[in-house]
């Protein structure tokens, strides 16, 4: 019963946050991305699989805050003003107090309120420095910065690989703590992260509207013959093998409403409960001192 209930609320944030990334359609996989990279580097550092996972956890759920971030800031194709910035930096606070309350929020707390704070102390939203930023934020801000940097967005193209890296580099023991930059460099370089990289879930590349741009969401339970459709610009294809990978072939055809609204992966939620459900530490800590110490803070 109890793993049921656990199960529940895991859910419950798994959800929030598909919802949260459906809003932006250039940042398909952009959370599941954040998620892997954060695990992987978290392995690779020689943290416990538990603190891993919920390092993992931390990457999903980062971006809860965004949900209260208007369209026309989130969606803006050019350089945002200092004032439509100064909104968008609210969002960790407001992520903060999405999760506030919630059984396990002190599971991804740190990671949503502190993922752009910088080494240097010239991050947000408090501006914290060093080791005063937890390790599990710490991870999943290089991890958010790589994805953001290597991802396509209305503005400009992603960088390739060695671009992505030479800016991590630059910005070691700045922007990116030392020691864990330097471990997810060697992790990059040595092809461990190419299957995460450009996908949005596992064996699934990401594809790209041709007529408009976007990421066009492909689900892994879909195959050859089934319909999918740009969010954007309403465009229907049908997804054909090419080579041995599904690609979107041009319907001529608009998605009606029900074909174009924003919908939960189910199939990836269920297998992000079952990857992650057995090593969470439910039950460790005081949650209610945890969240007196956030109160505290903002």
């Amino acid at each position: 019963m109890k793993n049921t209930h656990t199960q529940d609320l895991l859910h419950t944030l798994y959800s929030m946050a598909f919802l949260v990334e459906a809003r932006d359609p250039y940042t398909g996989g952009h959370l599941w991305r954040v998620s892997q990279y954060s695990t992987r580097l978290a392995l690779a550092c020689g943290f416990a699989k538990q603190d891993a996972v919920v390092a993992g956890l931390g990457g999903f759920l980062h971006d809860l805050g965004k949900v209260g971030v208007p369209d026309s800031i989130l969606n803006n194709t050019g350089k945002l003003s200092d004032a439509e910035y100064a909104v968008m930096k609210t969002h960790p606070a407001l992520g903060a107090q999405v999760l506030q309350g919630h059984p396990l929020a002190p599971l991804a707390m740190d990671a949503v309120l502190s993922h752009h704070e910088r080494i240097d102390g010239l991050g947000y939203p408090f501006g914290s420095r060093g080791r005063k930023i937890a390790e599990s934020a710490r991870i999943v801000g290089i991890a958010d910065a790589f994805d953001a940097m290597t991802s396509t967005r209305p503005y400009r193209r992603g960088m390739p690989l060695a671009m992505a890296i030479e800016q991590i580099e630059v910005n070691l023991d700045k922007q990116f703590d030392l020691h864990f930059a330097r471990r997810f460099i060697e992790l990059a370089q040595s092809n461990e992260l190419d299957g995460i990289m450009g996908h949005s879930d596992t064996g699934i590349p990401m594809r790209e509207c041709p007529m408009c741009g976007p990421v066009v969401v492909v689900h892994k339970h879909q195959k050859a013959g089934d319909k999918v459709f740009c969010r954007v610009c309403g465009n229907g294809f049908a997804l054909e093998k090419q080579q041995g990978k599904l690609a979107l072939k041009p319907t001529m055809q608009k998605g009606s409403a029900a074909d174009l609204q924003a919908l939960i992966d189910h199939d990836l939620l269920a297998r992000l409960l079952e990857e992650s459900l057995p090593y969470l530490p439910v039950g460790s800590g005081n949650g209610k001192s945890w969240l007196r110490r956030l109160r505290d803070k903002l």
